[in-house]
């Protein structure tokens, strides 16, 4: 029995090991933030599965993931509905659009097309970029069908999620509530559009038990560790570590698809590390130091207050 552990592994292909450790820390990630499992195992496993295999095995695990996540936090679900239905609702032609893509386009255009939206996504939560938007509503609409669009391609929603939500001044709770609703709401669309399309493949579903284990372990460990490190430290660094992850995949790709024939291609990953470098230095070195700081003179005035 002592040794069943490294015969196991020994009978896997190196790629479904691989596969069971990227999709245990995105499972980790996901547990802490709410999201994120989608933005760590898509970027890093499609540098050795392609998306029509890698898209059907992660919709349906998607969509028991995110019903976990609105189960926990359905208390606020009540609070929060209402302002993203017009999301919800644009999601359906979005969807369908996307879809359709997965099944025509070419697989390596599809991984570059990914690559090339997800980087800005990446960096517009490291930067912390907030603009709330007035007419919600009208809005709401137009976001959730390029929502749609985004996930049914790529099976990415985390980043632009949590930057509209949080722009629109959410709690913590209700942000959690209102993700988990639009997610599961984009993941059951999408995993019936799949069907639908005849996405689904034996070579698909062969990878969902290398990733189910991984989320049933991973999530309660995430939901651990998030208790005892700050939020915004965490989030920012998973950020970090997806900048670099794609930006090598964009590398990879330029050079592939025949765009860039010699290793400049590798340019892009310099600078993307140059950038992201200086934009951890900030948060640690500035933003960090003035959100303790803040906290601090709460505290106090909290303190202050009770002695009165």
């Amino acid at each position: 029995m002592t040794r069943f552990p490294g015969y196991f592994f020994h009978q896997m292909d190196s790629y479904q090991v691989a596969l069971i450790v990227i999709t245990l820390a995105a499972a980790v990630v996901n547990g802490a933030l709410g999201y994120g499992f989608s933005s760590i195992t898509v970027p890093l496993s499609l540098l050795f599965l392609p998306i029509r295999v890698l898209n059907p095995a992660l919709v349906p695990i998607e969509v028991a993931l995110n019903a976990y996540v609105l189960w926990v936090n359905r208390a606020a679900l009540p609070n929060v509905w209402r302002r993203v239905l017009p999301i919800v609702i644009g999601l359906l032609p979005g969807v369908l659009i996307g879809t359709a893509l997965v099944s025509r386009v070419n697989p390596g255009w599809l991984k570059f097309g990914t690559f090339i939206v997800l980087l800005p996504l990446i960096f517009s939560q490291a930067v912390g970029y907030r603009r709330p938007i007035r007419s919600e509503r009208s809005a709401g609409f137009a976001f959730g069908s390029g929502l749609g669009v985004l996930y049914a391609v790529t099976t990415i929603s985390g980043p632009p999620l949590a930057v509209m939500l949080t722009n629109q001044g959410l709690t913590k709770r209700d942000f959690r509530a209102a993700l988990g609703f639009i997610r599961l709401a984009e993941s059951t669309l999408t995993a019936v559009a799949y069907a639908y399309a005849g996405l689904y493949s034996v070579e698909s579903l062969s990878l969902v038990p290398y990733i189910l284990p991984s989320i049933v372990i991973g999530v309660p460990i995430g939901a651990f560790i998030i208790q005892r490190i700050r939020p915004e430290t965490f989030r920012r660094v998973c950020m970090s570590f997806d900048a670099w992850i794609v930006a090598f995949g964009l590398s990879t790709l330029l050079k592939d698809l025949h765009l860039v024939q010699s290793n400049l291609a590798y340019l892009v990953l310099v600078a993307v590390g140059l950038l992201d470098t200086w934009l951890l230095y900030r948060f640690f070195s500035v933003h960090l130091p003035l959100v303790k700081r803040a906290e601090t003179l709460a505290s106090d005035d909290g303190l202050t207050i009770g002695t009165r």
